[in-house]
């Protein structure tokens, strides 16, 4: 019985299970069964009455016959279980209260039955089923049992109503007539009217009553029950017809009860009738009667609450009647229902809830699909009323269909949860309201317990979030995980592997992996793209434990969602094993990967263990690529276990080679990966791992050898059953092995490959490389029990190895050897010399020189560990090993000899000296091929004992002939001692190379000045060579020079504290009178600037200009030999240098020091090559630069010496050179105005085109209101004109001399003087008619004008002009109108006028050969003048007369002998000068005196005497 009634359980899965077993079992419906299934009806409980009643159903199939008893025996149960217990009286008779239990389960079971039976029965006997109900079940005072009976009378009334129709329709409205006023009676009525209902489908559609029991369903909708409106509103679509031609009417009347009456029961019975009808009348009528136009004016009705309310009763039970048919208008609903959410009334809100609720319970996929983006748009609204009515609507999809509830919740919950943020609590509230509205229809039980856990997670996830992942951990899950199970779990794990908390994250990763045996693949779908990328964040998290979890979850996700999530996790997967940023995001994508491959299966990885193996070990991928795929190698042994065994053997090449690998990270990613294999497989796979550890233990890469230790110690150590995690800091022969281990190993390996392996393993403990030894001493003393036991064990092998390794090829391999072979001489005591020694001295006559070499280096380490006097007994055998060795044919042999001499010498002393070394020095002096070898041999010597044996072979080298070769070669070797010798060797060498300049003899002295490295050494060595370059014979300065440059050039000492001396002492020697030692000189200096940090040339500009002035002060002429045979580059170097990057003050130095050299170089050698553009280009860089006045004059003036150098060679920086002293002249520094000047006059000559020039200084000269820089621009005017002025245009000459002429009346006298000047010397540029005009018109108008200014001026032009023009005043005839004007300014009362008339006067005298009777008293006038400055003006015209006629001479020096008396200083010392001048010579001085004759002759003499005495102190 228990198996037929779960053939009906609820369970789908208990159901198939009990089906599958009943099939089974073979049983069938006996007709024993029916007694036991009545009698569980009563009392199976109500989860399991449906199950029964379908049991006993099923079994009726079978036996209908037994239907009519089984109705007896339930009515009768049903009347028993109704009536109430009798009284129960206590002893005395009276009357107990007793708590009285309704026992209306078991009635619910018995009607459940009953629905069963009429499908059974006769027509009559269903009648007397429902006479029963009818009203006597219906009277039942539990809901719930009338619930049971009215769907019994449905299902009666649907088997037989055809039959029973009118006799049972008589009988209702019987009842109908005879029910009283009580509420009883009310219960019956309504049950009965909708019996009625459903009993009018089966009467004629012309029968009269059917309209009857409509308007009687239609009446009974205003009853407060709404079971009895929900029954009643079933009942109307097929009835609906029948009043269809009132249906306007009928709807009007409902919609107008619904909208306005104040019952409420009224108004929600109006709205069933409304959707009963509707349903009845079909979709259409909605429009046809203008019912949807009327409830959605209502619902918009701000005024009246009751029509916003009756329009959502409409709608949910529209909704609800017509379901998926009503959802086009759910769309045009939305807006309406958002705002009636936030509806200030309390009965619309929960209207509108209660409209949500039935409206999503409603919604085909199709219909989430459309109004899901609106929902989720209107929570971005600005509006939080619409926010609030979104959250609620989207809380409702809870009550959605499931198939529709599992599409929609992934993207409603993570909104939702967005909302909780919200700044309005009103938004927040409905969110949480929503929320909670999907966690309530949850129907996993294990769930429903956590979610206000799950919930207070979502809201507050980094202070809940732990708790809630703890519980669900914690939780045992019976139950199938449902949708909106998910939608509130993953978005906890999402935003918790947000989170910080590794605790918090590992926990998510696990509930993630288990998800997937919990749950529909379906289902957790759509939340894969939300928590896949957690899963990688933490997969690559810094705790290895979060990686671990992370990569069992996202296998757990393969396998359970298979390949779907492999479109994008793979190829993520692999990329970043290849990331470059992070190993810890290579790790954890390799420990993803392995679990992703072993969800896939074994033949997956089968599939690309070739393409990883091939990846991790090709050298053109990237080091961080080679690593990630190593890395999976550590993970995938773990993952696949066992079934990783056939791939070890290719694995293990791979894996050794990546521990040679350069880059650390992936020598430690292979070690990782060796060790995982060994620990996982190194109790089955022996004989895999043993070959190659063993050629690892003697690679060439002390890398390999140290992880192959590591690895075979990880053997061993498995093997024995050992720890290598003790410490073994003790003794080195201390050893912490067992027997039990030694026997363990014996067993596993074989006794002669575990000797094999302990011999490496011992040899290992002498290896070159530190990290081996200490491995290997490591390795050893855990796994050995006593040292020299088994040193005995395995000596036979072990000395085969050490023999076969002294002569290997590789040198680290001999070392190890040699190494060993000491160790073992220590250890097992010098008992083994006998035996030992005279094997290696046998090898020393093997033909391969590695093994001669591997002896030699042998006997070094036995020497080393073997006491003084046991060495003594050996020594007959042993120097002469040591001699032969060392002149051996092959070079490492004597390499090796050469320690083993060293070896020697330190267990001996020096008594070996003598009898090694003395024999060698005499083969330096036999047949070629054996006194290389012999040299090689001492070089060999020397670069281990360097000061032991240069004080015993360096006095025989240096005596003549000098050994050039062999003390290069041993100065090669000889380090610091070399120092305290090369006060002998130097000079020795540089006599060897005045006496024999050969190449070989040249080679070997620059092997020793190259050799020279220490401080001291280098010292002495430029001490020597600076003397013997000042030595008197130029060869023997010739060949020091040379070595200096050398030393300067090439060596690789640091000589910087030299540096200033050298540069010092290589300048001053540029001045040799030899041309060798001036060569040799300047390619030191080359090589010393070379040498010098272009950052720090400028520091050393001084030094270099103390040694030019000391240069120029011995030169005898102009230019430097060393700058004009070989050019001035390197001194350029270090000055543009310094130009360029150095201090202000380095920058002054650097253009003064250049002015120096330009001075001392030759035109040809500044013309050469690009050097003016080299020295041009800084210079000018400077000055467009803002330094101070004094860099910029320092840098005109080198600019100026150039130009005036070059000449022609400037051309190529004319434009620059012109703007940059244009430039200046506008500089506030007066100095460099004036540098600018002479920079301007000097570069004028090589212009092609003049007129731009004068056209700025015009431009100058008219817009400057400056005096100071005028006068400067006038100046440079005037040096223009007299460099350039016959070049310009007749334009510019008119216009410069217009403006020049209104300068003459300007305040300034200085600015006047300047521009008469100026036109002085343009008048030589002039046309005769320009000529003529202004000097007629201007320089001649002497007299009629009261600014004396201007007469000034026109004295000084007058003067000029005369200067410059005086061949052009004679070609026009003005000759003698310039005199007679000259004259008259001479004459002028006005001190200024007079002095520049007296100027233009002796000008006159001096280049027009003026009438000495013409000019006469001009001069009478000025000497004889009151005004002392006239008197003083009037002598210095007087000296400054190149040809005086005797007529005007004997006149003027009575007048200067007694201006000689005057008490003024100044006039009486110009007159003095005046007379020396004019007298001259003692012919001069007859001359004169025979002219003036008397006293003024003796007054002369005496004169003239006075100024020699006074000019011979001053000298």
């Amino acid at each position: 019985m228990a198996l037929l009634v779960a053939r009906h359980d609820s369970e789908e899965g208990n159901r198939t299970l009990a089906e599958s077993l009943w099939k089974t079992t073979g049983y069938s419906l006996r007709k024993e069964l029916g007694p036991l299934l009545l009698a569980q009806v009563p009392s199976a409980p109500l989860s399991m009455q449906p199950a029964t009643a379908q049991a006993l159903g099923l079994w009726l199939q079978s036996h209908p016959q037994q239907a009519p008893k089984l109705q007896g025996d339930l009515l009768t149960v049903y009347e028993e279980k109704r009536a109430p217990p009798p009284p129960k009286e206590d002893s005395f008779g009276r009357t107990v209260l007793v708590q009285i239990s309704d026992p209306w389960v078991c009635r619910v079971g018995v009607a459940r039955a009953l629905e069963q039976l009429p499908s059974h029965m006769t027509p009559q006997e269903t009648m007397t089923l429902l006479e029963f109900t009818i009203p006597g079940a219906l009277s039942d005072p539990n809901p719930n049992v009338l619930a049971a009976f009215m769907s019994a009378a449905k299902t009666a009334i649907g088997c037989h109503g055809d039959d029973l129709a009118d006799q049972l329709m008589d009988h209702c409205e019987g009842c109908l007539q005879s029910a009283g006023d009580t509420r009883e009676s009310d219960v019956i009525r309504q049950s009965v009217v909708v019996l009625m209902g459903t009993l009018a489908r089966h009467l004629d559609k012309g029968n009269p009553k059917v309209k009857a029991v409509v308007n009687l369903l239609l009446s009974n909708l205003d009853t407060p029950s709404q079971s009895v409106q929900e029954a009643i509103a079933g009942c109307l679509p097929p009835l609906a017809h029948v009043v269809k031609p009132e249906a306007e009417k009928i709807l009007t009347k409902l919609l107008e009860k619904l909208l306005e009456s104040t019952s409420y029961s009224q108004r929600r019975g109006a709205a069933y009738g409304l959707a009963g009808l509707v349903k009845g009348l079909g979709i259409p009528s909605l429009k046809q009667h203008r019912v949807m136009p009327a409830l959605q004016e209502a619902i918009k009705n701000k005024k009246n609450y009751r029509h916003r309310e009756g329009a959502l009763f409409a709608f949910e039970c529209l909704c609800d009647m017509l379901g998926r048919l009503f959802e086009p208008y759910v769309v045009h609903l939305l807006p309406d229902l958002l705002l009636c959410f936030g509806d200030g009334n309390q009965y619309v809100r929960e209207a509108t809830d209660r409209t949500a609720r039935t409206v999503m319970g409603q919604l085909s996929s199709h219909g989430v699909k459309l109004i899901l983006p609106s929902l989720l748009t209107a929570l971005e609204e600005d509006s939080w009323r619409t926010k609030a009515g979104s959250a609620e609507l989207l809380g409702a999809m809870a009550f959605c269909a499931p198939k529709q509830l599992s599409s929609c919740l992934p993207s409603i919950v993570p909104r939702l949860m967005d909302v909780l943020a919200d700044s309005h609590s009103k938004v927040q509230n409905a969110g949480n309201t929503a929320l909670r509205q999907i966690g309530s229809v949850i129907k996993n039980p294990e769930i429903q317990v956590l979610v206000p856990i799950l919930l207070e997670s979502l809201t507050d996830p980094s202070s809940k979030a732990h708790v809630c992942l703890q519980s669900l951990l914690e939780t045992e899950f019976v139950h199938v995980i449902d949708p909106p199970s998910l939608a509130l779990i993953m978005p906890t794990l999402k935003k918790t592997l947000d989170l910080r908390s590794t605790e918090s994250k590992k926990m998510a990763a696990q509930i993630i992996g288990n998800m997937y045996s919990l749950t529909d693949k379906k289902d957790l779908a759509p939340y894969l793209p939300e928590v896949l990328p957690g899963l990688k964040s933490s997969l690559v998290d810094p705790v290895p434990e979060v990686r671990r979890v992370c990569a069992k979850a996202l296998g757990a996700m393969v396998e359970g969602m298979g390949d779907e999530t492999m479109a994008e996790l793979l190829p993520w997967l692999l990329q970043t094993l290849k990331s470059e940023s992070s190993a810890v995001d290579r790790s954890g994508a390799a420990q993803g990967l392995s679990e992703v491959l072993l969800a896939q299966g074994y033949d997956r990885l089968a599939q690309l263990m070739p393409r990883f193996i091939e990846s991790s070990q090709n050298p053109d991928n990237p080091t961080h690529v080679r690593d990630g795929y190593l890395m999976l190698f550590v993970y995938l042994p773990i993952a696949f276990g066992d079934e990783f065994t056939p791939f070890l053997a290719d694995l293990l090449p791979c894996i050794l080679k990546g521990l040679a690998d350069e880059s650390e990270f992936i020598r430690d990613t292979s070690l990782q990966a060796g060790q995982t294999l060994v620990n996982r497989f190194g109790d089955t796979a022996v004989e895999l791992f043993l070959p190659e550890l063993e050629r690892g233990l003697f690679d060439d890469s002390w890398r390999i050898r140290c992880s192959s230790i590591q690895l075979l110690g990880d053997l061993l150590y498995k093997v024995s059953g050992l720890s290598g995690k003790m410490s073994t800091e003790s003794e080195e022969d201390d050893n912490f092995g067992t027997e039990e281990a030694r026997t363990a190993i014996i067993r596993c390996f074989g006794e002669e490959r575990r000797n094999r392996v302990l011999a490496g393993l011992y040899m290992g403990r002498s290896d070159v490389a530190l990290m081996v030894r200490q491995a290997a001493l490591h390795v050893w003393k855990v796994v050995v029990t006593h040292t020299v036991r088994t040193l005995r064990e395995i000596l036979p092998t072990l000395v085969s190895l050490l023999l076969s390794f002294l002569g290997s090829d590789s040198s680290d391999k001999s070392k190890v050897a040699a190494r060993t072979l000491g160790d073992l001489v220590r250890k097992l005591g010098e008992r083994v010399l006998p035996e030992v020694i005279p094997m290696l001295e046998r090898g020393l006559t093997s033909t391969d020189s590695k093994e001669r070499q591997g002896v030699c280096i042998g006997l070094s380490e036995i020497i080393q560990q073997t006491s003084r006097d046991h060495v003594l007994l050996y020594m007959d055998s042993l120097l002469p090993t040591v001699r032969n060795s060392l002149c051996d044919v092959e070079e490492e042999v004597r390499a090796a000899a050469a320690q083993t001499f060293n070896s020697l010498h330190s267990t001996i002393g020096p008594r070996i000296l003598d009898e090694v070394l003395t024999p060698l020095l005499n083969d330096l002096s036999s047949s070629s091929q054996r006194s290389e070898v012999a040299l090689d041999g001492l070089k060999q010597v020397m670069a281990v004992k360097s000061r032991v044996v240069l004080p015993h072979i360096i006095p025989q080298l240096v005596k003549p002939p000098v050994n050039a070769r062999a003390l290069a070669l041993l100065s090669s070797v000889a380090g610091e001692s070399l120092h305290s010798h090369l006060h002998r060797i130097i000079p020795a060498l540089i006599s060897s190379l005045v006496k024999e300049v050969d190449q070989g003899t040249w080679e070997a002295a620059e092997g020793v000045v190259l050799s020279v490295q220490s401080e001291p050494g280098v010292a002495t060595l430029i001490e020597e060579l600076v003397k013997a370059a000042k030595k008197e014979t130029p060869q023997t300065r010739a060949a020091a020079m040379g070595l200096l440059q050398v030393m300067c050039s090439r060596s690789s000492a640091d000589v910087t504290e030299h540096v200033p001396h050298l540069i010092i002492f290589v300048t001053e020697s540029l001045n040799d009178p030899s041309d060798p030692v001036c060569e040799k000189a300047w390619l030191s200096l080359e090589a010393l600037v070379k040498r010098v940090d272009q950052k720090e040339l400028p520091h050393y500009i001084g030094y270099l200009r103390k040694a030019l002035k000391t240069v120029s002060n011995l030169l005898i002429g102009n230019e430097l030999r060393g700058f004009s045979l070989k050019g001035i580059t390197p001194c350029l170097t270090m000055l543009k240098e310094g130009l360029i990057t150095g201090s202000p003050d380095e920058k002054e130095e650097a253009a003064r020091v250049l002015i120096e050299v330009i001075h001392l170089s030759s035109t040809k050698t500044l013309s050469t090559g690009k050097v003016v553009m080299l020295i041009a280009g800084p210079l000018i860089r400077v000055l467009g630069d803002r330094y101070g006045w004094n860099i910029k004059v320092a840098t005109l003036e080198a600019l100026v010496e150039l130009v005036r150098k070059v000449g022609a060679a400037a051309k190529s920086f004319l434009p620059q050179l012109q703007t940059s002293y244009l430039k200046a002249l506008g500089d506030v520094n007066r100095p460099v105005r004036v540098q600018a000047v002479t920079g301007l006059t000097e570069l004028l000559p090589l212009a092609v085109r003049v007129d731009p020039v004068f056209n700025d200084l015009h431009n100058g000269i008219k817009k400057n209101d400056d005096p100071a820089l005028r006068l400067t621009v006038l100046q440079a005017l005037h040096g223009a004109v007299g460099a350039a002025g016959g070049r310009m245009s007749e334009k510019h000459k008119t216009e410069i001399l217009a403006t020049l002429l209104t300068l003459y009346s300007t305040a300034q006298e200085s600015n006047r003087l300047q521009a008469a000047q100026c036109t002085g010397v343009l008048c030589c540029h002039l046309s005769d008619d320009q000529l003529t005009s202004v000097l007629r018109d201007t320089l001649l108008q002497a007299d009629g004008e009261s600014d004396w200014s201007l007469l000034q001026a026109r004295a000084t032009a007058l003067s000029a002009a005369v200067e410059a023009a005086a061949a052009r005043i004679e070609a026009v005839k003005m000759e003698r109108d310039v005199v007679n004007a000259a004259v008259k300014f001479a004459s002028s009362d006005r001190i200024p006028v007079c002095v520049s008339g007296l100027q233009a006067v002796g000008s006159c005298i001096n280049h027009l050969a003026a009438d000495p009777a013409v000019v006469l008293p001009a001069f009478t006038q000025g000497l004889t003048h009151s005004s002392t400055d006239i008197r003083i003006a009037a002598c210095d015209v007087c000296s400054s007369l190149k040809v005086t006629p005797d007529p005007l001479l004997s006149a003027i020096l009575p007048l200067l002998l007694g201006n000689t008396q005057e008490k003024n200083t100044a006039v009486r010392a110009s007159a003095e000068s005046s007379i020396f001048e004019l007298v001259g010579d003692e012919a001069g001085l007859a001359h004169c005196t025979t002219l003036v004759g008397g006293q003024a002759a003796k007054t002369l003499e005496t004169v003239l005497s006075k100024v020699k005495a006074k000019l011979a102190k001053e000298n």
